[in-house]
């Protein structure tokens, strides 16, 4: 492990609130980040998240997904409670961030983060293309951004 961090964004922005990957990452670009940040975009998750890792020690992911909580809240889950791709899959990429990782841990184990976290925007409106993100989710992207700048800041003040 070469220590740091990734924060990757996934969504599709020309898929209302499945952009919300797209607007938190936009947020996060305009920030500065802590040393040994990587920040990441995909325009798509599942197993294109494997070709982002290079040793980081913390991985970040941000999506929009579906667990039937209210539009715009926003869950953040460690590795050991992401659902699995039953009975709904983490996000709408096919195979879901947890398939993906496990993945990675039997293909790439020494690249692959020790500390795995998703901040996840429930979203409501995954079938309409060009509108935009709802009123609901699109208020919760600040939320969204502080939960990632939280995870980062508790990581590096970690004793190593």
């Amino acid at each position: 492990m070469n220590g740091g961090a990734l924060i990757v964004c996934i969504g599709n922005e020309l898929v209302a609130d499945d952009g919300v990957g797209c607007a938190v990452y936009e947020r996060l670009r305009e920030m500065t980040l802590p040393d040994r940040v990587r920040l990441s975009f995909l325009g798509l998750g599942g197993i294109d998240l494997l070709e982002e890792f290079a040793g980081e020690e913390l991985l970040v992911v941000v999506d929009a997904v579906q667990f039937g909580g209210a539009p715009g809240t926003i869950h953040q889950l460690g590795w050991d409670q992401l659902p699995a791709i039953r009975p709904r899959p983490v996000s709408g990429h096919g195979i879901g961030i947890r398939e993906a990782i496990a993945v990675g841990k039997k293909l790439y184990p020494e690249r692959v983060p020790e500390k795995i976290y998703l901040v996840g925007i429930e979203g409501s409106c995954f079938n309409q293309l060009g509108i935009g993100l709802t009123a609901e989710v699109a208020r919760a992207v600040p939320e969204a951004v502080a939960a990632v700048v939280s995870l980062l800041n508790t990581a590096t003040q970690s004793p190593p």
